[in-house]
């Protein structure tokens, strides 16, 4: 399927046009972009929704969907059986309204005073663990007087120490909630720090906790309707965790949530994004030259390099030309040569190699028989793909098939 251009938050039927002709159009006059398969979005969240059944699937669309656009992967993971989506501030969460997308959007984290109002305006669903977090939420509906309960979802703090109530402080903040009219204690819910590692037995500490607590609110009468717990690694490797509704992140773009871990689960996901680019300049240089800042890349016999018109401020870190980054051009592996740079990378592609302007560069993705891919980047940066993918800039178009 030939991919098609959508520029900002424009939806596909709006304004659409083709890759031979997007680089023309206005905003886009240079050769790079990410390309997004939709489809396998949408495949990756009926993979995990089968997977983990009856649970219900939150798919996490935080960051502009992991740097894959927030708005059409949401649309896309929706399509494919998820129910819920989840975001990190209320402002994603408004984007998402903007757009006309009405599904439970749960904010993932406390939204600060100020965001309240927005929260309850369209009708997001806030996560709460703290008493001035309630508080301004509860001024927000004295004020806007909303026509019901606000629904929210209690985050317990099970070991990952990041945010969440305590459990003992979890148990009274649910009691106030659900003394409130106001308010409606719809989910409870903790977060899995160390579930990528299927082995560790933290993971098991954490649930136990967490039944601890759901234990301890339903003596007091206190039965949220919707428990969750598990990331992507959890709903994968750590079927306990499931309870109603599993919170896939990584997964839903075709990545595993680790790269040590080898698991017939993970066949099942289809990466969803390709980062490409054209090549702008090609010729040979002698051997001895060096290449890029620096000069610290020393040709060996006389080669073609070939020069790529995306760099640093897109998102390819500037060290990875140092750890062997390589790019695909024809089917074919050639190194990075030199320090990346801030809006181009340079390759060496070898001697007489048939390589000329307007030959298509994949970065991340598959070419031929071959491929690279964002765990390919992440280890060798020392970091996770997760990263890589959410530092690709606005700047790079993104491109929906």
């Amino acid at each position: 399927m030939e991919p098609e251009f959508v520029q900002g938050m424009s939806r596909v039927a709006e304004g659409e046009v083709h890759l031979t002709t997007a680089k023309r159009v206005a905003g886009w006059l240079r050769p790079a972009w990410v390309e997004v398969s939709l489809a396998a979005v949408e495949a990756n969240a009926a993979y995990v929704a089968g997977l983990v059944a009856p649970a219900r699937v939150c798919a996490i669309v935080k960051a502009d969907g992991y740097g894959h656009g927030a708005v059409l992967v949401a649309e896309a993971a929706l399509a494919g059986g998820a129910t819920y989506l989840g975001v990190a501030l209320a402002e994603e969460g408004h984007e998402l309204r903007t757009a006309g997308i009405d599904a439970p959007v749960l904010v993932l984290s406390e939204p600060p005073p100020e965001a309240m109002r927005l929260v309850i305006e369209d009708g997001l669903i806030p996560t709460l663990y703290t008493e001035e977090g309630t508080h301004a939420l509860l001024e927000a509906a004295a004020r806007l007087n909303p026509e019901a309960p606000v629904p929210v979802h209690l985050k317990v703090d099970t070991g990952m120490h990041r945010v969440g109530a305590t459990p003992g402080a979890a148990v009274e903040l649910a009691r106030a909630i659900a003394g409130e009219p106001r308010l409606r204690l719809d989910g409870l819910f903790t977060h899995l720090a160390v579930a990528d590692a299927p082995a560790d037995p933290f993971t098991a500490h954490q649930l136990d906790v967490f039944e601890a607590t759901r234990s301890a609110l339903a003596r007091q009468g206190i039965l949220p309707s919707l428990l969750h717990a598990a990331n992507s690694a959890g709903a994968l490797w750590h079927p306990r965790s499931r309870y109603d509704m599993v919170r896939p992140g990584i997964a839903l773009y075709g990545l595993g949530p680790a790269p040590s871990v080898q698991d017939p689960l993970l066949g099942g996901l289809r990466p969803a994004l390709s980062l490409k680019a054209e090549v702008t300049l090609a010729k040979e240089v002698a051997a001895g030259e060096g290449l890029s800042y620096g000069l610290r890349y020393r040709l060996t016999e006389p080669s073609t390099v070939a020069t790529v018109p995306v760099g640093y401020a897109d998102g390819v870190p500037r060290r990875l030309a140092g750890t062997g980054g390589e790019v695909l051009i024809g089917g074919r592996r050639y190194p990075i040569a030199g320090s990346v740079t801030m809006d181009q990378l340079m390759v060496d592609c070898g001697p007489g190699a048939n390589v000329k302007a307007g030959d298509e560069v994949v970065l991340i993705g598959r070419q031929g028989d071959q491929e690279i891919t964002a765990w390919d980047w992440a280890e060798r940066l020392g970091t996770i793909a997760y990263e890589v993918t959410c530092a690709l800039s606005p700047r790079l178009p993104r491109i929906y098939t």
